[in-house]
């Protein structure tokens, strides 16, 4: 990752006095343009009296007619939703509204596991069949071309309200609300479902409807659709009237997550409350979430919010669960090297895929596509890509070769096909896989002055809020910070807190799931980016940063030190001049797993430079590949030797060779790849198997049959010492730990004593 700061030009001087900002804030507005009279004035002071004509709309005026034309004539209208926060929230603020100008209204919303995703022809029979004359569909239908057309055969209109991106082909609808259709004159283009549905309502009762702005912006937030321009009136407001509400759903919600209303903010709708109304969709039928936001009984709004609660910590389980088998999917079929995972166990559950292929992206680095068999023996899948991998772009051509059904964006996808494919899919993914674009850039705002900080900074800061897509939270810099009291804290110790000073000023820092840090890796940090927040403890409240990223440099020493051994560590802290390899098949795991640039990669033997800081990443076959790199000319030079190129970390024991060949005899209609389920069976990762049936191939004890593994009918007998693929492995193994545990003096003064002389 690469870390590149905001700029702009200063606010004029007037604005600010205008406005009254601090500094902080002045820089904070310029950033983010927002640098005129006219949009200072509609961020402090709109509202939803100043957003737009809901007509201007496409189709809005169409589709208002047609569902009075529905109340007045009492035709029973079913509005069709979501199973996410924001068509959960939609579904309720379409459902409310209706029910109050007396509509014989309906919701359905999809079951996740029967319905899969969006508008499905036997739910359309089903509503047709059941009476429904006027069709509302909620943050879902531009994808129901089939549908919409068997509805409109049999005499029900459907109007479809969206925001998804259009296909080629669009449904043949009685209207289409869309906030992003082609030509329209709405000047907003970003809602979420429930901010069309909140317009449709605005249109609909003639007025701005302030009561829903709590559902509205629970479904931006949750949906992480843009929060500027409109999307900002929306959450601005929604968090104001969500912090009086009387709703007894909500309430029993935020009871239940921990919140205290009136003090609520966007990162507590984002981490506490849509993360609820989503657990409901994934575990179960996301009816009881849209049950609980219309209740408007205080016991009956409490049972339910307690049902959820319990679906989330489920949820929570499962997710932890399904993690951990697909990281020990990972190490039993050796896929670390891989660049990409494809992960399979008929008994994940559905509901989480998404949420894991997630986790596992973050921990690896590699897209990850997760699959799972549901009850009526489909693959179902979810998938996550990393920056600079369009995922969609990857899938979508092999989508009529492998896929039943499709569907995504450029870093993440949901997909069905059949069991058969799951090894091809997993074969093209990684032959398709190329970064594009280098190292991931992400921004920050300024540098933060430590001088003087309180609590009343994030005020100040605040006015800039609230923050989220389109507005991202700032991340300030805190440069060559001398840094004290270092410790690390949590349950499994994997988070850290320390101070950093500078100039008079300091400030506590707190950075999750920053296990790597400790205190050798403490003074090669140049930079620290954080998020400014309030800790409360003990009814003490201080400003604390929360750790956004590091970024590292060479320690200034008094007498620089030309050979550093930091062997021990793992993180690869990116400021060496050079990154040098002696194995080419590393090149791609430096690039996209440990984020190097490719002007950093070089090969040993390509390297020409001179006076650089390089870096040894990976290990030499032998001694003599070791010498040859430092025989160069360096300034300073990082031992680090992490990756290799090894069959296996260590020699199986004998009595595995002696399992593994007794199971080929037995087995003789199995191929190697089958080896790659049996192996767990074994005892073995799927690594190990291979050396093993190496060995074996090089010794004569196994040959190929049509495909199969089988076992030699009168083998020469010898010994496993006779393969000099073996001895070779052995011989690498022993060097390689060797250099990688050797005290640090030792190797310091041999690599001084080499470059020395």
């Amino acid at each position: 990752m690469k870390w590149q700061q905001r700029t702009a030009e200063e606010l004029d001087p007037s604005l600010i006095e205008k406005y009254q900002l601090s500094p902080i804030a002045a820089k904070l507005f310029a950033l983010r343009g927002i640098d005129s009279d006219e949009k200072l004035d509609f961020w402090f002071n709109a509202t939803e009296e100043n957003l737009a004509d809901p007509s201007l709309m496409h189709d809005m005026d169409k589709a208002i007619d047609r569902i009075n034309q529905a109340i007045d004539n009492g035709e029973k209208i079913t509005i069709y939703g979501d199973y996410d926060a924001d068509g959960i929230t939609a579904t309720t603020i379409m459902t409310e509204t209706l029910s109050i100008l007396g509509a014989d209204v309906y919701y359905f919303i999809p079951d996740r596991f029967k319905d899969g995703y969006g508008p499905n022809i036997d739910r359309y029979h089903d509503i047709v069949a059941d009476g429904t004359k006027l069709i509302i569909t909620v943050d879902n239908g531009v994808t129901g071309i089939d549908e919409v057309k068997y509805a409109k055969e049999h005499g029900v209109d459907t109007i479809v309200t969206d925001h998804h991106t259009f296909q080629e082909q669009k449904p043949d609808a009685y209207a289409i609300v869309h906030c992003n259709y082609p030509g329209q004159k709405y000047p907003f283009d970003d809602y979420c479902g429930a901010g069309v549905a909140y317009t449709i309502c605005r249109g609909l009762m003639q007025d701005t409807m302030p009561e829903l702005l709590d559902l509205a912006m629970i479904g931006t937030i949750g949906d992480m659709v843009k929060v500027t321009g409109e999307g900002h009136v929306i959450v601005k407001r929604g968090l104001e009237v969500l912090n009086q509400t009387e709703r007894p759903g909500l309430r029993a919600l935020i009871k239940n997550a921990g919140l205290t209303l009136g003090s609520i903010n966007e990162t507590d709708i984002g981490f506490n409350i849509a993360p609820r109304l989503n657990a409901v969709g994934r575990l179960a039928n996301a009816n009881l979430a849209v049950e609980l936001l219309l209740s408007d009984d205080d016991v009956e709004a409490q049972k339910i919010a307690d049902q959820i609660e319990e679906l989330n910590n489920q949820r929570k389980e499962l997710t932890t669960e399904v993690y951990d088998k697909c990281m020990a999917l990972i190490r039993e079929n050796s896929w670390q090297k891989q660049n990409t995972l494809v992960l399979y166990d008929p008994d994940f559950h559905e509901g989480v895929l998404g949420l894991v292929a997630n986790k596992i992206v973050e921990k690896t680095h590699k897209p990850t596509i997760v699959l799972t068999k549901n009850q009526a023996g489909e693959i179902k899948g979810s998938g996550r890509s990393i920056t600079g991998f369009n995922l969609f772009d990857a899938l979508n051509p092999l989508k009529e070769e492998l896929f039943t059904k499709f569907g995504g964006h450029d870093f993440a996808c949901g997909l069905s096909m059949t069991e058969d494919k799951i090894g091809a899919l997993r074969e093209k993914l990684e032959k398709g896989f190329h970064v594009e674009g280098g190292l991931e850039i992400k921004e920050y705002d300024m540098e933060l002055p430590l001088q003087g900080l309180s609590p009343q900074i994030l005020a100040q800061i605040n006015q800039v809020g609230p923050f989220g897509t389109g507005d991202a939270q700032p991340i300030f810099s805190i440069s060559n910070p001398t840094i004290t009291q270092f410790f690390k804290i949590g349950k499994e110790k994997n988070h850290v807190k320390f101070n950093v000073a500078k100039k008079g000023g300091s400030l506590a820092v707190i950075g999750f799931n920053k296990d790597f840090l400790n205190n050798n890796l403490l003074p090669f940090i140049a930079r620290v980016f954080v998020q400014l927040s309030l800790n409360t403890y003990r009814n003490k409240i201080s400003l604390q940063g929360i750790i956004e990223g590091i970024e590292f440099a060479s320690p200034k020493l008094a007498v620089p030190t030309p050979v550093i051994d930091l062997r021990q560590e793992k993180l690869v802290m990116g400021f060496a001049d050079r990154y040098l390899l002696f194995d080419k098949k590393n090149i791609p795991i430096v690039r996209n797993r440990l984020q190097v640039s490719d002007d950093k990669i070089s090969l040993v033997k390509d390297y020409d430079k001179s006076g650089e800081t390089v870096a040894l990443l990976d290990v030499p076959r032998n001694q003599i590949e070791l010498n040859s790199a430092l025989e160069k000319n360096y300034q300073q030079i990082y031992l680090r030797f992490l990756l290799d190129q090894l069959p296996v970390e260590h020699i199986p024991a004998k009595s595995y060779f002696g399992k593994v060949l007794k199971y080929i005899y037995a087995h003789p209609t199995l191929s190697p790849d089958d080896y790659r389920t049996v192996a767990p069976y074994l005892g073995l990762d799927y690594d190990s198997v291979l050396f093993i049936l190496r060995v074996f191939f090089e010794l004569g004890f196994v040959k190929l049959d049509d495909g199969k593994l089988v076992g030699e009918q009168h083998p020469q007998k010898q010994p496993l010492t006779a393969s000099k693929y073996l001895r070779a492995t052995q011989s690498q193994i022993k060097f390689v730990d060797q250099l990688r545990t050797m005290p640090t003096q030792q190797i310091i003064t041999y690599v001084n004593n080499f470059l020395n002389n």
